[in-house]
């Protein structure tokens, strides 16, 4: 493994001591390499725009694009919420902050254009949107261009840090687009081509940022077929292990009780499946190795 992804995600621009040992005790994630196996575990199609008057109580996560236009806070202290009212040229939408009231306020500007993502929702008889993702239209045009949003799992503690699924995939494309970044093939050049598959780096890279959906089947295939394929190398390992170390016993002869039932007592005819696995099973025991074999047939 490169130095590069061995580097504490302290050092990731974003993060610093404080989030990194949030993300280490939340997540598990404490060092670049552990984010860039920290894998979406969903994806939202965010190829279209809908405008505010499509928008109803059964829409799942939508995109809309329009202005701030305004900002108003109510309670105080920890029943303290922030309202925003948000236009597009077919009507308005109220945006509620719970939490990051401040955050909000510093950061969002009444008269700009933002792009807003997050699902609606029906309260009071009228439409909301908590806590939806929020970003300048000039950042959402120069930013990336994959019509698929990732999802990463996080917690309530994450979330109050600002680390919510949006930071996550922020901080991802942090590493990806680093000047150090490279990621080493760990399978061999004829296991990839026999079996046609992805790059290693190509298929972590379109993982965590899919084009569309054929791309990200064949990523998900790699790293699928490479995990199942070190447990299938491990288990070898371990029987290779097991047959040097310890023998069996060898039995160098058929016994006359056997003969006699195989040959006098058996009331019908083997199959010629039933007759291949007595020799199999024959073979073992003469070789003077551990036998390790499951035998299953019908009974009826």
């Amino acid at each position: 493994m490169p130095v590069f992804l061995d580097t504490e995600i302290k050092f990731l621009k974003g993060v610093g001591p404080k989030r990194a040992e949030l993300l280490a005790t939340e997540l598990g994630i404490h060092t670049f390499s552990d984010l860039m196996f920290h894998f979406p575990f969903r994806y939202i199609d965010r190829s279209r725009f809908y405008s505010i008057a499509e928008l109803n109580a059964a829409s799942t996560y939508v995109q809309i694009r329009g202005v701030l236009k305004s900002f108003k806070t109510e309670g105080s202290k920890y029943k303290k919420r922030l309202k925003a009212s948000f236009a597009d040229n077919t009507g308005e939408i109220e945006l509620v902050w719970f939490q990051g009231v401040n955050w909000a306020l510093k950061n969002y500007h009444a008269g700009a254009e933002y792009v807003i993502f997050g699902k609606p929702t029906l309260f009071n008889r009228k439409l909301s949107i908590a806590h939806p993702e929020v970003e300048p239209i000039g950042k959402y045009l120069e930013g990336n261009k994959s019509s698929f949003l990732p999802h990463y799992h996080t917690t309530e503690k994450l979330k109050t840090s600002y680390l919510n699924s949006k930071a996550l995939q922020n901080l991802t494309y942090g590493v990806f687009s680093h000047p150090d970044f490279t990621v080493p093939e760990t399978l061999t050049p004829r296991l990839i081509s026999e079996h046609k598959l992805m790059p290693l780096e190509k298929a972590l890279r379109t993982l965590h940022f899919p084009e569309n959906t054929k791309e990200l089947q064949h990523a998900e295939y790699r790293i699928k077929f490479e995990e199942l394929f070190y447990i299938q190398l491990n288990i070898l390992r371990l029987k290779t292990g097991r047959t040097a170390s310890f023998k069996g016993f060898i039995f160098d002869k058929v016994g006359t009780f056997f003969n006699n039932f195989y040959k006098h007592n058996l009331p019908f005819e083997l199959t010629g499946a039933q007759k291949r696995v007595i020799k199999e099973i024959r073979r073992d025991t003469a070789s003077g190795n551990q036998m390790n074999r499951l035998l299953q047939g019908d009974v009826g």
